[in-house]
């Protein structure tokens, strides 16, 4: 090898080193700022999701309880505080806990359930058994897994026992219709529990005697 063509390579791998020394603090730079603009935007979502939450509602704000993963290797679910406006009546207040559940945590990672499931229906049976169908995308979109299965099942069952305490057990339907299993492992032909506190009796109506 010439000494000339050693003198080339060598001012070649001189001005790549330089070059990269250059261009990859550049790209660091680049992909922060990509993702606090996303994480941004994710905060933003969950910020106009509670700002909608209290433009429609006149109720006062209360501390919520929601569960999300602790990390992203869904080694186990922890309580988050929520200020949020929420009804006395239980089907409106178990609504309002799941869609802001739905919208997920900031830290997209550490979301529970699909960002584009949808709570169609809630609604309470008189012996406390709450049933929420969910749109096709709670099926589709969630982790294929016997563990991310069950974390979507247990947030939303720890969520509502958190906040609703009038819910005792979970039925999921999924776009209206009773399915075996939600993405094909955790079985859904039963109910889960949720709590087993007892369902306060409804307080009797003015003038009518109570027995005892």
């Amino acid at each position: 090898m010439s000494p000339k063509l050693r003198l080339g390579i060598a001012i070649g791998f001189v001005f790549a080193v330089l070059a990269a020394a250059i261009y990859f603090p550049i790209l660091k730079r680049r992909v922060k700022k990509q993702a606090q603009v996303q994480q941004k935007s994710e905060e933003q979502a969950r910020l106009e999701l509670v700002q909608s939450l209290n433009a429609a509602s006149n109720e006062p704000k209360v501390k919520a309880k929601l569960f999300w993963a602790a990390d992203a290797e869904y080694s186990e679910l922890v309580a988050n505080t929520v200020e949020l406006p929420l009804s006395n009546d239980p089907v409106l207040r178990s609504k309002q806990v799941l869609s802001t559940l739905l919208a997920g945590p900031v830290d997209s990672e550490l979301r529970t359930l699909p960002p584009d499931a949808a709570l169609l229906a809630f609604y309470i049976l008189p012996d406390g058994t709450a049933v929420a169908d969910f749109s096709d995308a709670m099926a589709n979109s969630i982790p294929s897994g016997v563990q991310s299965e069950q974390f979507a099942v247990d947030s939303i069952a720890r969520t509502l026992e958190a906040n609703v305490p009038q819910v005792l057990r979970l039925r999921i339907l999924i776009h209206g219709q009773a399915v075996e299993t939600l993405a094909g492992h955790l079985d859904l032909s039963g109910t889960f529990p949720v709590s087993t506190k007892p369902v306060p009796p409804a307080p009797a109506p003015a003038g009518v005697p109570t027995t005892k």
